[in-house]
Parts: structure tokens; sequence; C-alpha cells
């Protein structure tokens, strides 16, 4: 008697969630396969798209993962299975971890900003938080910066987020801006045919933008001549000295000597 009852109950039990059972199988199923129909739409659609390396594995897995268990979750409704203790106990493991982590979400909210709006790349010369280098790496959580006396330093990704960086090697090209003073006793136009002569020659000097030399201000003891000459970015402190040298040596060699010049 007992039996027969469990049949009764057993297949009362399969007719009432038999259909539902079969519904979920089925979304899963079905879901599954679009979920990995979308993962190869979405990988081809990166890598046409020019997405950063580092951050098109990661945006794949969290999209994947995150369809995946809203997918579980559902077919788990159709089915019948109560969500409620489940509801709670995430919402509050994600309190939680929202709390201890929320430093550390920041920096990784800032790093997947960083690289798919491209402020900078790998390869550029910032200013940041007060430190200037080559950016070597951009990671999920950080930045690495190799500065120009050979400092790595790590940056976390909200500070390069939230606040001012200057992107020196953004343009392609810098303007070297020198100012000498000459006596007044000097022909401006001899020093501006000299110091045009030389950068004519100077070989790491660009011709476009033009180079601007002439009078910034004029002192009763002299006056001084501003030269604006562009130059690469990349490599730009280097150029710089070796401009300034060639200037120097110019001079030297016309005759035409600054303030304090033997």
């Amino acid at each position: 008697m007992k039996l027969q009852q469990f049949y009764n109950q057993a297949y009362a039990w399969i007719l009432r969630t038999g259909p539902s059972f079969l519904l979920g199988l089925a979304v899963l199923i079905i879901g599954f396969w679009l979920i990995k129909i979308l993962s190869r739409w979405m990988t081809n659609h990166l890598y046409r798209r020019n997405v950063d390396p580092s951050l098109t594995p990661f945006l794949l897995s969290l999209t994947i993962t995150a369809l995946r268990v809203l997918l579980i979750i559902s077919v788990m409704q159709i089915i019948g299975i109560q969500m409620t203790v489940f509801a709670a106990l995430i919402g509050a493991i994600g309190v939680a971890a929202g709390l201890a982590l929320s430093g550390t979400l920041q920096n990784f909210t800032s790093g997947i900003l960083i690289l798919l709006l491209k402020p900078f790349k790998v390869g550029d010369n910032i200013l940041a938080q007060g430190q200037e280098g080559t950016v070597k790496a951009i990671k999920i959580f950080y930045t690495i910066v190799n500065t120009f006396d050979n400092r790595m330093v790590v940056i976390p990704n909200s500070k390069l987020s939230n606040e001012v960086i200057i992107n020196i090697s953004g343009s392609g090209s810098r303007r070297l801006d020198v100012e000498l003073k000459f006596s007044n006793a000097i022909e401006f136009m001899d020093v501006r045919k000299t110091i045009d002569d030389v950068l004519g020659r100077a070989q790491n000097a660009l011709k476009i933008p033009e180079r601007r030399i002439g009078i910034s201000s004029i002192e009763p003891d002299g006056y001084k001549v501003m030269i604006s000459v562009w130059l690469n970015a990349d490599g730009f402190v280097d150029t710089k000295m070796d401009i300034q040298e060639q200037i120097m040596q110019g001079l030297r060699s016309s005759g035409l000597k600054l303030p304090g010049m033997p």
C-alpha cells in the first residue's frame, strides 16, 4: 500500500514538474549554444576593432561568465527552484566584497577605461603623478612607467583616470623654446642668420612646422632672442641638448658672443 502511494506521489510529481524541467533543459541547451556563438562573434569583433590584447580575453571571459550565470539562474526559476535564499546570499557577498575591494575595483574600472579610450598607449612618453617617462605596460589594475633615469614606477590606474595626464609624445612632435640675450652692439640680423643656418643644417630639427627666430624683449643693456624649433617627441631631451650645443657652437664660430662668453 505504501509502495503504491509512493508511485502515485512520484507520478504526480513528474506530471507537475516534468514539463518545467524539460523546458528548463531545452532553455539551458539552447542558451549555451547561443552563448558559444556570441563568444565567437565577440572575439572576431574585438580583434577587428583593435582592442588592446590584454583587455580582449578579460572582456570575453567576463561577458561569457555573466551570461552563463544569468542563464543558470533563469533555468532554475523555470524549473521552480526558489532563489530567495540564493539572492540574499549573493547580495550579502557582493556588498562585503564591494566594501573590502573598493580601491581595487576603482583601479580595475579605470584600467578598462584607459584600455578602451586610449588617452595614452605603450611607448608614449607621459607626465603623471609628478613622474615623467615611457609607458612600458598597461595592466588592468596599474600602469608601469619607466622614467628617463631608468626607475620603474607603478601607478594605480585610478590615479591616471581621475587626474591630469600630459601625453608628451601624443602629437608626435614638441616645440623647443630657447631664449638668449645679446648686447645692443650685436646686430640682430647677424644673430638670426647664424642661428637659422645652424638649425637648417641640424638633421634632428623638423622643417615643418616652420621654426621661428625673433626678438622677445628689449632691455636697456641688450635684447633677448627667442628661438622656437620643432623636434620629434621621441628622444626630445637628447635632441634638445644637441640642438642647444649646435647653437652655442655656431654663435661662437661666428664671433657672436653672449654676455659673459669669453
